[in-house]
Parts: C-alpha cells; structure tokens; sequence
C-alpha cells in the first residue's frame, strides 16, 4: 500500500512539477517553461515520478539587459572581487569549474565539448593565472547541467546532461579524463539507462564514484578498474529529480527530498539503502527545485530553499532545525554554494525562479549578511553562476560571461581543520613520484555545492612546494588518495609527483585541500 500510495501522489502532483523530460535532440528557447516533448513511456513508480514535467533550466544565462558601469566595477574590487586578467577564446562562455588534483582549474566552454584550464602564475596567483586549451570531449558529447567527480586516482569523469550541445537531451552519455594524457575517453551508461540527465553524483568514503538518474530512483556504483556499472539503492522515497547529494562525516548520503518533500533521507553505503533522515521543518521547495546542502566543518548541513527558507540538519543529533529566510523575493531556485575557509558558506540567490539579478550573501551558521556581488550579477540568475574554492582559499566565480572573478575574503581558517603532514621524504627529485601521508587530507566538507546539476567537490589533497628562494609556487599531481571521507581521523596518503620543470633548492612542501594549508615541511628539491 505505501507503494500504491507513492504512485497516485506523484501522479497527483506531477502536474504541478518540472523536472526531466524524454524530449532528445529539441532545440531549447532560452524562455523558462517552455514545455517537453512526448512523454515517457516507462511504467511505475519511476514513470509516475516522470510525467507531467514541463520546466527545465534554462540552457542560457537570462539576457544581459544591464550594462555594466566603471563604478559597479570599482565596487566589486572594492568588496574583494576580481577579474581573472586574462581570458579565453570562449565559444558559448565558462561554465562549470573542476579543480584538479595538480591545482589547475578545468572550465568548460558550456554546451561544447571543449575545456580550458586555469594555471596559476609563479607565485600561485589564479587572478594572473593563464588558460590552455585542454583536450576535447568526445565528438557528440557536449553535455550541460550533469554530474562530475574527480576520482581518486585523479582522473575527471562526467555523465549526463539535462542537454546536450544546449539542446534537451537527458543524454546517457558520459566521459572520463585521463590528465596525464590529456585525453578523454567515452563511458558506456548503466546498464539499462536510457538517460541520466542532470543527475547527482558523490566520490564514497572508499573512493568509489556513485551517481543517480536523473528521472528515477536508481542509482548506479562504478567499478572504475573494469568500467562497468552495479545498480544500488533500495527504498529510495522519491525520484533523484532536482536534488542534491551531501557526504556525511560516517559515510552515508544525504538529501533534502524535491518531489517527495518535506521528507529527507540518506543513502547507507554498507546496507545500500536509502532511510528517512526526518521531516523538513519548512518547505525547501518550489519550481520542483531546491538550493544548494553545504556541510559546514562543525558538523551540519545548512540547505538554502527555492522557496526562500532554510533548514539545518545536525548530523550528531539527526534533528532538523529551520535556518534563516532570504530577503524577501529572493531564493536559491538551482543556485551554488562554497564554504570558505572560516567555514562561512558563500551562496548565490536571485528572485523566483531563473530572474534576474543574482545576489550573494555569506551564511555564518546563524545569519544570512548580502555582500557585494561580482560586477556582471545584475545581469544573472542563481542557476548559471559558478563558484569553486581554489586551493588559495578564494572563490572562484564563472557565469557564462568572459568576466571570470575571483573573491579574496577572510584569511582565517576554521579551528582545528587544517591538514596536518605525519610523513613525506624531505629530499625530493624532479619528475619522482613519491608518497606523503597525514590526518585530515580530505577536509570537513566537499566543500562546493548545487544540486543535481553541478558536482565540483574538492574534499581531497594537494601538494603545494614553494621554493625558498625565488617564492615561486609548484603543484604536484596528487593521486590514489587511500580514502575519500570528509572529517576523518584517520591516517591518510596519497601519492604525488614531482613537476620535472621545478625548481630546485630549499623548499617548503604544504598539503591543501578545500583552500586551507598545513603547516610547512622542509624540504630539499635536487
């Protein structure tokens, strides 16, 4: 009878919803709300979940209406924001951010198959920094709003997309980036998935990379070594459509439900199933969206609503409490988040769902404060802003403009999360790989957050040598971390090498992740 039941009220409210549609290869307006194509065909439960859904995000930012004056610009620089000086030969424009385990950022050119990296200068700026053009996905391939990881072993994978080439798809297809060849090769969907979509992703505990489909209950493990997909997941209380997935501390996953609200649940990786989490204090809902879960480093998950409302998930209590209401009119309808260093979390709203102008406000665990907004944000909407944190401890800002920003804000670092180095060799070779081993190497918190539409998580290590001489700043490729948890006390290693150009001398060797340093290792680079 629970079965029975599910099925009429997603039936019953399926009109009132958006979410995914079947409607491969139509050309998309960039008007929200155009309606989809044919329905889906399929039966039951997931197909009940799957009908009726008439809204997508739009495939383009809104229109850029407002033109943009020197004083807002001064303003901006005033707040803390600035322009990356240099700019690529962008297509359609920067879209979702991946930051590599060698410190570059990887940009897609959204809707294309093509990606950019973002290098740091030799003192470690990523605002001076340079783009190169990075090897090209599949031909075929040029997915927007789908999910992405990077592996432990420092590959890039991606699968899905709500569109393809900026045209609506729910595409099945998936790629996986090879650094060291710079190269990308295609992957093959779970067996039996005519479509994944925008769907969630998360790197598990053991470094296993898990992702759910876009219009259904499932979701599907990935055995990288032979490449082949096990479905997992039993009890799944709604469709995947539209939410987030967060890591917790003991390994499980957790999400605020979008059809099925006010329900919440997590996934158990060890009984691979799906449980209540309890009932949302508020409704987090609307548009059938929801707005970025942070984890925050003292243990909560803080969900923004489309709606407006928030609501704070204790993960030691296993209790929900409501959070702070945006100003009125505003909601983080599809919107992203960062959490800084100092564990405030950066989150991105705009007014209904995908209007214009995006606003940014910073979240200190009890209040919601608006804080100056990259230039170009009277022209955006929540859901085509990007941020990443960069390994500098800044947020890094990409809206499908040329004006890529960088914010600096505060220097302090959370207390007692910062990753603390128990071994690494302290003669080192160029061009030698080595190990280096220690205790919170994946951080507190993936720390970059959306939803379904853009997975960005940085909970693992970099090696950062900066030499003591000149002060120049090297990364070394960083891979196969032994653990992929968030707020360990476990020993963890990961293995690195050592760039062949560095330079050579006294140096001092740092693991970063999500931003924040350890403390300095002597070492001699010959």
């Amino acid at each position: 009878m629970r079965g029975l039941g599910f099925l009429f009220s997603a039936l019953a409210t399926a009109v009132l919803i958006a979410g995914c549609s079947g409607n491969a290869g139509t050309p998309v307006a960039s008007t929200p709300g155009t309606p989809a194509g044919p329905l889906d065909r399929s039966t039951g439960i997931n197909a009940a979940a799957r009908l009726f859904h008439f809204r997508h995000t739009p495939a383009y930012p809104p229109p850029r209406r407002h033109h943009i004056t020197g004083a807002e610009r001064a303003r901006a620089l005033a707040a803390g924001w600035t322009p990356v000086s240099s700019v690529a030969p962008w297509t359609n424009g920067p879209g979702t951010e991946i930051l590599m385990t060698n410190g570059m950022v990887m940009v897609q050119d959204y809707c294309t198959n093509n990606w950019y990296g973002l290098t740091p200068d030799k003192t470690g700026s990523y605002i001076n920094g340079t783009w190169t053009k990075m090897g090209a996905m599949p031909s075929g391939y040029g997915p927007l709003y789908f999910a992405s990881a990077v592996l432990a072993d420092g590959k890039l994978i991606i699968n899905g997309g709500e569109y393809n080439f900026c045209h609506e798809d729910e595409t099945n297809l998936g790629a996986i980036y090879d650094p060291a060849a710079n190269t990308w090769t295609a992957v093959t969907a779970p067996p039996g998935w005519g479509e994944i979509g925008d769907a969630q992703s998360v790197v598990l505990t053991n470094g296993t990379y898990m992702i759910g489909n876009c219009c259904t209950t499932n979701q599907a493990q990935l055995n990288e070594s032979a490449m082949t997909w096990t479905q997992v997941g039993t009890g799944k209380h709604d469709a995947n459509s539209e939410e987030g997935w967060t890591l917790l501390r003991n390994g499980d996953v957790l999400t605020a439900d979008v059809e099925g609200q006010p329900n919440s649940e997590y996934f158990s990786p060890s009984t691979s199933t799906w449980q209540t989490a309890g009932t949302l204090p508020v409704n987090l809902t609307a548009c059938t969206e929801i707005g970025p879960q942070s984890m925050r480093p003292n243990n909560t998950v803080w969900v923004a609503g489309a709606s407006g409302l928030s609501a704070t998930y204790d993960v030691r209590t296993k209790t929900w409490t409501q959070g702070p209401s945006f100003p009125s009119g505003v909601d983080t309808a599809d919107a992203p988040s960062s959490v800084l260093p100092n564990g405030q979390v950066m989150v991105i709203g705009s007014p209904g769902c995908y209007n214009a102008p995006a606003t940014a406000y910073l979240f200190n665990g009890k209040t919601l404060t608006n804080i100056p907004a990259p230039p170009q944000f009277p022209n955006d909407s929540s859901y085509n802003v990007r941020l990443i944190v960069l390994p500098t401890g800044q947020i890094m800002e990409a809206d499908g403009s040329t004006d890529v920003e960088i914010y600096t804000g505060s220097h302090k670092v959370y207390r007692g999360i910062a990753p603390s180095i128990s071994s690494v060799p302290t003669t080192l070779a160029p061009g030698t790989t080595y190990t280096v081993s220690g205790k919170r190497f994946n951080g507190y918190t993936q720390a970059n957050f959306y939803g379904d539409d853009d997975s960005q998580a940085t909970n693992f290590p970099l090696v950062r040598i900066v030499n003591s001489s000149t002060g120049h700043v090297f990364y070394c490729k960083t891979h196969n971390h032994s653990y992929m948890g968030i707020g360990s006390r476990k020993t963890v290693s990961t293995k690195f090498d050592v760039p062949s150009g560095i330079e050579t001398g006294a140096s001092t060797l740092y693991v970063v992740v999500n931003g924040i340093q350890s403390v300095g290792i002597s070492v001699t680079v010959s």
